[in-house]
């Protein structure tokens, strides 16, 4: 939509990542992000910290599973998303709300850290169009040279082992 509330919070975790799913098997994850602004004070000659905000925030289904096992408490992240609020009442009669951020993307903040990516496998769908190769649940992941992915009645000369020349 075009009319959501962006934004982009550069923070540290409070506790680690809490993965669950929902009844339809969908993964999501809950976690808080501390962010606390720091401005010079020219009267005293230092930095000094502003009030923080803690946000809490939801990733869903590939990024909550990323989001558990990637990052810790502590980590500096940043994170992407949309601002919802939530409104309830409570047993008493009161009115409650709370803003959350839902996550679009997220990842480790670099500027005190280093970090080392490693690309996550992407579980295989399971419904979708079965005339479509690309959903399909049993389709082979493809690696250059390796004999598994050539055909025994010719297959791809690109991918067949021991190919010294090219074949023409």
């Amino acid at each position: 939509m075009s009319n959501e509330t962006i934004i982009t919070i550069v923070g540290n975790l409070t506790d680690d990542p809490e993965l669950r799913f929902t009844p339809s098997g969908a993964a999501l994850a809950r976690f808080s992000i501390a962010s606390t602004p720091r401005r010079f004070d020219k009267a005293a000659g230092e930095y000094v910290d502003g009030d923080t905000l803690f946000l809490r925030a939801t990733a869903w289904r590939q990024v909550a599973e990323n989001v558990a096992e990637s990052l810790q408490r502590g980590q500096r992240v940043i994170a992407t998303g949309r601002l919802r609020q939530s409104n309830w009442e409570t047993p008493e009669g009161d009115k409650r709300s709370s803003i959350d951020l839902e996550v679009d993307e997220i990842g480790p903040s670099l500027t005190f850290a280093t970090a080392k990516v490693t690309k996550a496998t992407r579980a295989a769908k399971t419904s979708g169009n079965p005339d479509d190769p690309w959903a399909s649940a049993n389709r082979e992941p493809v690696t250059a040279g390796t004999a598994a992915n050539s055909t025994a009645g010719g297959g791809d000369p690109w991918t067949r082992q021991g190919m010294e020349e090219p074949p023409f």
